[in-house]
C-alpha cells in the first residue's frame, strides 16, 4: 500500500476541506465588527421607540416565510417575494419618512462620543410594566370625576407599540398615575390641559401630546377633535385611549380603530382590567418569576 505523502494530504485538505481553514483576523476586521455592531444596536434601539418596531417584526416574519419557500422550493412564491422586495423597501421609506427624518435630525444634534456607548433605552424603559389595580382605579376615578364637572380629557394607555414619537411632542411629566394628578393636568386654563396624556405602565410620561386624527367617515360630526384623535392613535397603534367629553361629560373609549361611547363606570373598569389580563398573559415568564421572588422577599 502506497503511503500518502504530506504534500498530497495538504492538497486534499485544500481541495475538499478548504472551508475548515480559518481566515486571518486583523485589527481592521475587529474595528469593523465593533462599528457595525454599534450601528446595528443604535438602529434597533431607535426602531424600538417608534411604530417602525411593528414593521420590523413584520419584515422578520416575511424573511422567515421567504426562507421556508426557498427550502421547500416554492418557486412561484419565491419569485413574488424577490420581485416585490424593492417595492416594499420604497413603500416603507415613504411611510416612515417622518421618523427617518427625525432620526437623522437627532443624529446631527447628538454628541457622538458621549452617547455612542450609552446602553440605556431612555424613554423606552419600563414600557412593558403591567398596569396595577391601583392605577386602573385611579384612571377610572379621574375619568368620572372630570366627567361630572364636564372637564375634557384625553388619556392614552400605551401597550406593545411604543409611542415615543408622540411622547416627544408633549411635556415630560414622569409621575405616578393618580386621579389628583390627572385632574390637575386637565383642569381648565392650566398650561397642560390641552392635548393628550400618555400613560406608560403605571406612570404618566408626558402631557399636551399631539395625536394623529382619524380620516374615518364613521365618526359622527357631533364628536370633536378629542374623539377623532383618540380613534386616530388607536388606528396606528394598539393603545387604549379614554376620552372625557367637555360638552356632555360622557366617557368614551377608543381601541383598534373603534369608538365605544357613553361607557358606564363598571364597563370602563372591566375593559381596563381586561387590558391588565392581556398584558399579564404577554409578560415574559422570567419577568414573572423575578417579580414573584421580589414579592416573597418583601413579605419576609
Amino acid at each position: 500500500m502506497q503511503l500518502i505523502s504530506i504534500g498530497q494530504f495538504h492538497k486534499v485538505i485544500e481541495k475538499y476541506l478548504y472551508w475548515l481553514s480559518l481566515p486571518s483576523i486583523g485589527f481592521t476586521d475587529i474595528l469593523e465588527i465593533i462599528i457595525i455592531s454599534v450601528i446595528v444596536y443604535q438602529m434597533l434601539k431607535w426602531v424600538q421607540l417608534t411604530r417602525a418596531w411593528t414593521l420590523f417584526k413584520g419584515i422578520i416574519m416575511l424573511l422567515l416565510f421567504a426562507l421556508f419557500a426557498a427550502i421547500f422550493q416554492l418557486n412561484t412564491i419565491s419569485w413574488l417575494l424577490s420581485n416585490s422586495l424593492g417595492v416594499g423597501i420604497t413603500a416603507a421609506i415613504i411611510i416612515f419618512q417622518p421618523e427617518l427624518r427625525r432620526a437623522l435630525e437627532q443624529l446631527g444634534r447628538k454628541k457622538i462620543f458621549s452617547n455612542l456607548f450609552s446602553f440605556s433605552t431612555g424613554e423606552y424603559d419600563g414600557r412593558q410594566s403591567v398596569l396595577t389595580e391601583k392605577t386602573i382605579n385611579e384612571i377610572v376615578r379621574a375619568s368620572y370625576e372630570m366627567g361630572a364637572v364636564k372637564t375634557g380629557a384625553l388619556m392614552v394607555v400605551e401597550q406593545n407599540v411604543a409611542l415615543g414619537e408622540y411622547v416627544r411632542t408633549g411635556i415630560s411629566i414622569d409621575g405616578i398615575v393618580s386621579s389628583q394628578l390627572l385632574i390637575n393636568i386637565f383642569e381648565h386654563n392650566t398650561p397642560l390641559h390641552d392635548g393628550a396624556v400618555i400613560i406608560r405602565g403605571n406612570r404618566i410620561v408626558s402631557a399636551t401630546c399631539y395625536l394623529p386624527l382619524t380620516d374615518s367617515m364613521d365618526i359622527g360630526k357631533e364628536l370633536g377633535t378629542r374623539h377623532r384623535a383618540a380613534v386616530g392613535i388607536s388606528e396606528v397603534s394598539d393603545s387604549l385611549t379614554i376620552i372625557v367629553s367637555e360638552e356632555t361629560g360622557a366617557v368614551s373609549l377608543a381601541k383598534d380603530g373603534n369608538l365605544y361611547k357613553h361607557l358606564k363606570k363598571e364597563e370602563l373598569l372591566e375593559k381596563l382590567k381586561q387590558l391588565k389580563i392581556d398584558e399579564e398573559n404577554n409578560t415574559d415568564v422570567f419577568k414573572k418569576w423575578k417579580d414573584l421572588l421580589r414579592n416573597e422577599k418583601s413579605e419576609k
